[in-house]
């Protein structure tokens, strides 16, 4: 038996390394590949028979989807597979291509990069031999023929990229026609580069004179040879109208994840990465990427408001976030949640100089969006908030259950505890603190009605004092087991200064009253958690337009609701956790759940839209607007 080496066996074949399949171990599966590479069963034979992909039908991959995305290096096999196709078959297998092209066409409203260049071309190879042309036809992506001589050694990091571009394949026209502009791979190159591509004519192998044009990141060469006239000008991405298509995906690719325009401008100058300016960046988001913002955003938000329309028992949760601390804000975003799946349903955006103020600003929000609610026929039972008296006397006025969130009280209460326990004869009470708001949380989360919560909450001044009967019918005992403790000093003594201080921090009237109205279950923490995610999108000491925060808004909101519901990470089949430190709770720990990597569908869907939809008018849109665009 001939010695195939790392090659296909079937005549006629030349596959590739990368495509290989070893003959399977299967009996049954054996005798049908013997026979599709020899045409009969052989008495001897390799049992390391290779056949390549080629042959086979493309339900035979088990991976075959992850392979053409660029996500697998080698095709798996189906158990039982067997080679079908012939050599020389019409139909064969859909492999990744190179999307690799060039346009012809002038460019339209270029910069010219300078005088016309002429480039030497004293490392071009005049003529080449006929195994060199023969090796080029059959290897088109290989520059050394077979007989050339063999490199020298190089370092393990090169290995690895050479690894890399081994898995590139042929050049598909019909798939680059096909696939949409945006969807096309990119690559960095460098102009020396570039230019020498065209140093020597294709025609009379004479120098030509080179003249690039550069927009952005868009780049133009013009050819011309002064000896045999010959002209051709290449162009390094496509152009509808007079928009290149890569100066308008980079800004989307910006304005989508929620990055800074200057901040990236500072990355492409240190590595002299040449990019469209900040007006280009600014027109195409008015033009192009803030009207798709909206209109996304819009269609998703009608959805989940015709869902909660259906529904009778609908708790949100609201909370305003103001664009930068103390009373000089300018802008003021008031979000309203679904508490039952953690969900933005509507987001207002206010500016301090449409009311009287910042401290208006959160009841004029809530109000947007109650009445943006009541127009798509939500009905809501109950709406979670802070303590804020603007905002109780609004929903009192509108007849809508308010209940407060458990932890706003809590940190009033915490603080003013902490400096009650500074004082020498209120040391006790920082033994007590900790379980005085846990106590607080008890309350709320196990009592059905206000008074419930009323008595239980006030059954702790009894509980300190080591008395575990009450007085009120409601809550007359404490539900824990009787002990008798012999340690009497871990105990308030009834008329020390350390429990009339506390006395009258815990039974104030104010907060008798928010215990009553604290909220059983729902609490507006997810709130806060999309106020984090904000950041990402709409720093606070950044100052945007108003329709530029507005489209932030959206985009943090579509983040968060697409990621709201993470499942949680695995090891082995176990549920991975991670220990913190937070500050808040001064050198306590907190254990948090690691869920899964975030998602980015949304943006990418927005992408789709920009290019797929609103492209078609650039024309349109390019000729309103007035003047060039000049790069730097």
């Amino acid at each position: 038996m001939a010695d195939h080496g790392n090659k296909c066996y079937v005549p006629g074949c030349a596959g590739e390394v990368s495509t290989l399949h070893t003959l399977p171990a299967e009996q049954n599966c054996q005798q049908a590949w013997l026979m599709f590479v020899y045409n009969r069963i052989p008495q001897h034979f390799n049992s390391k028979l290779l056949v390549c992909s080629a042959h086979f039908t493309t339900d035979s991959f088990s991976n075959l989807g992850q392979y053409q995305a660029g996500f697998a290096r080698r095709l798996t096999l189906k158990k039982g597979a067997v080679p079908t196709i012939l050599p020389h078959a019409s139909t064969s297998l859909p492999l990744r291509t190179n999307d690799v092209g060039c346009q012809t066409d002038g460019p339209a409203h270029l910069e010219n990069k300078g005088v016309q260049v002429t480039v030497s071309s004293q490392s071009v190879a005049v003529g080449t031999t006929s195994t060199e042309m023969s090796w080029a036809t059959k290897h088109p992506f290989t520059s050394t023929p077979l007989n050339a001589s063999r490199p020298a050694k190089r370092a393990r990091v090169e290995l690895e990229e050479d690894e890399e571009m081994g898995n590139v394949s042929s050049y598909d026209p019909a798939r680059v026609t096909s696939m949409p502009v945006h969807k096309d791979e990119k690559f960095i190159v460098f102009e020396k580069c570039l230019l020498s591509l065209f140093e020597t004519c294709p025609v009379c192998t004479r120098a030509c004179n080179v003249r690039p044009h550069r927009r952005g990141t868009f780049i133009a060469v013009d050819q011309m040879c002064p000896h045999c006239e010959f002209f051709r000008q290449w162009r390094s991405q496509p152009v509808v109208g007079s928009t290149p298509v890569g100066n308008l995906q980079l800004s989307a690719a910006i304005y989508f994840s929620g990055a800074s325009f200057l901040k990236m401008q500072k990355v492409f100058r240190a590595m002299y990465l040449k990019t469209h300016t900040y007006d280009a960046f600014r027109r195409h988001a008015r033009t192009y990427l803030e009207p798709a913002i909206i209109h996304k955003w819009k269609e998703e938000q009608s959805l989940q408001l015709h869902y909660l329309s259906q529904n009778n028992n609908v708790i949100l949760g609201g909370d305003m976030r103001a664009d930068s601390s103390g009373h000089s804000a300018k802008y003021g975003s008031y979000t309203m949640m679904n508490l039952q799946n953690n969900n933005i349903i509507d987001i207002q955006l206010v500016q301090s100089s449409e009311v009287r103020g910042r401290v208006h600003m959160e009841k004029e929000g809530l109000r947007r969006s109650v009445d943006l609610l009541e127009e798509s026929g939500v009905k809501l039972d109950c709406v979670v908030t802070d303590r804020h008296p603007q905002i109780r006397q609004f929903l009192k006025h509108r007849k809508i259950n308010h209940c407060y969130d458990v932890w706003r009280l809590v940190k009033g209460l915490s603080k003013k505890l902490e400096n009650i326990s500074r004082e020498k004869e209120c040391s006790l009470l920082r033994k007590w603190r900790k379980s005085i708001t846990n106590h607080l949380y008890w309350s709320a989360t196990s009592s059905d009605s206000g008074p419930e919560k009323v008595a239980k909450w006030t059954s702790i001044i009894n509980h300190i004092q080591d008395i575990h009967t009450h007085p009120d019918p409601v809550f007359p005992r404490c539900p824990h087991e009787q002990r008798v403790s012999k340690d009497r000093s871990k105990w308030f003594q009834p008329g020390s200064t350390a429990l009339n201080r506390l006395h009258k921090v815990l039974m104030n009237k104010r907060v008798l009253s928010d215990v009553k109205k604290l909220s059983p279950c729902d609490q507006t923490s997810p709130v806060e958690s999309f106020h984090k995610v904000l950041l990402q999108f709409a720093p606070r000491n950044v100052v945007f337009p108003f329709t530029g925060m507005l489209c932030r808004l959206y985009l943090a909101a579509m983040h968060f609701n697409e990621n709201a519901v993470r499942p949680q990470r695995t090891s082995r089949a176990k549920l991975l956790h991670k220990l913190l430190f937070p500050k808040a709770k001064k050198r306590g720990r907190a254990v948090r759940r690691v869920k899964t990597q975030p998602t980015f569908c949304y943006a990418i869907n927005l992408m789709n839209a920009v290019f797929e939809e609103d492209v078609r008018d650039l024309h349109t849109a390019d000729s309103c607007v007035s003047g060039p665009v000049r790069s730097g």
